[in-house]
């Protein structure tokens, strides 16, 4: 797999590159239950206005740069699109200083393999994309982190992909306090666990649902499922119960080193090479606020990245199972 590192300080020549490399594939995707089940232009905007409007702006900058179409148009909004599953752990590290650690589970076919560093509107935004401008996770230049896990409820509605709920956090929220309030707001299409920390260390886990209120946590470990496990065979295959007492007593019992507690996420039961059944692990992140640094992990490699300092690149990287 080709990972990429690329920076911009507003929607511009690379934005449109990567959607003119990206769209047949997110075209057919988004289409896949035909058009009439994708929201019309019109209510794709009036959904953003009413729920995101700082967002407004940036996303008229991203539907130029992809051309101004209505099918684009509509994608950008990430406003009830095609349902879509991922695996993932995520856990905050008990230590003093703020760490967040995540795996994140998918199918490798249809990932964008990109780490990306923004200055959009002003707000300086690092984070692993998903469509092209929402986040599966990342950090500002607050000192905010955000990361996401699927909540393992097959329940789909009115509401917005989450990945663009994650930009939307970042690009407006510089704290945990306020993330929790955009995130019992903003409605989701479907079920997710969305952990925030701050640079100070306080944070939350969100349950976000399209048909219940956001259930808001102290929790500092998010696997596939919410309060109670609802979708049986998903949590099953999955091991979402496995994976969360795994990191539980890894957090209360066993108290391990920084280092050490990264690497758990690089073994099983967190690392998944399932991929002939969907998704695995296509990466370990490490997110540092309080220095303004992430790191992309895999078995025998470690890609660091700054915030502030970033660098553009690549890395071929072999992920075991994913052929």
């Amino acid at each position: 797999m080709l990972w990429r590192a690329l920076s911009e300080d507003e929607p511009g020549p690379k934005s449109a590159g990567l959607f003119a490399e990206y769209w047949p594939f997110y075209h057919r995707w988004w289409l896949k239950e035909g058009d009439s089940a994708r929201p019309t232009y019109r209510q794709c905007r009036r959904a953003l206005q009413s729920h995101m409007p700082e967002l407004m702006p940036l996303y008229d900058a991203m539907c130029e740069q992809a051309g101004g179409t209505d099918h684009a148009a509509r994608f950008l909004s990430f406003y009830c699109p095609p349902p879509y599953l991922s695996g993932c752990s995520q856990a905050i590290w008990p230590g003093e200083e703020p760490v967040l650690v995540r795996n994140y589970d998918y199918n490798p076919n249809a990932f964008d393999s990109l780490i990306l560093n923004t200055g959009w509107q002003g707000r300086r935004v690092i984070g692993t994309s998903d469509g092209l401008w929402g986040l599966v996770d990342g950090m500002n230049d607050a000192g905010l982190v955000v990361s996401l896990t699927f909540g393992g409820r097959r329940v789909v509605g009115d509401g917005f992909g989450v990945p663009l709920i994650l930009r939307y956090v970042l690009q407006t929220c510089a704290t945990t306090a306020e993330a929790r309030e955009v995130l019992r707001r903003v409605p989701t299409h479907m079920s997710y666990n969305v952990t925030v920390m701050d640079a100070q260390r306080r944070y939350l886990t969100a349950m976000l649902s399209p048909d219940r209120p956001a259930v808001i946590t102290h929790a500092a470990v998010a696997t596939n499922h919410q309060e109670n496990v609802e979708w049986i065979s998903h949590a099953r295959f999955t091991a979402t119960v496995e994976r969360e007492r795994f990191l539980l007593h890894r957090l209360t019992l066993h108290r391990d080193p920084e280092e050490k507690f990264i690497a758990a996420f690089l073994k099983p039961p967190l690392y998944s090479t399932a991929f002939a059944h969907g998704f695995g692990t296509l990466y370990t992140a490490v997110y540092r606020p309080r220095r303004a640094e992430m790191e992309v992990r895999w078995p025998g490699t470690v890609w660091p990245l700054s915030l502030l300092a970033f660098q553009e690149g690549g890395r071929h990287v072999q992920i075991p199972g994913a052929a």
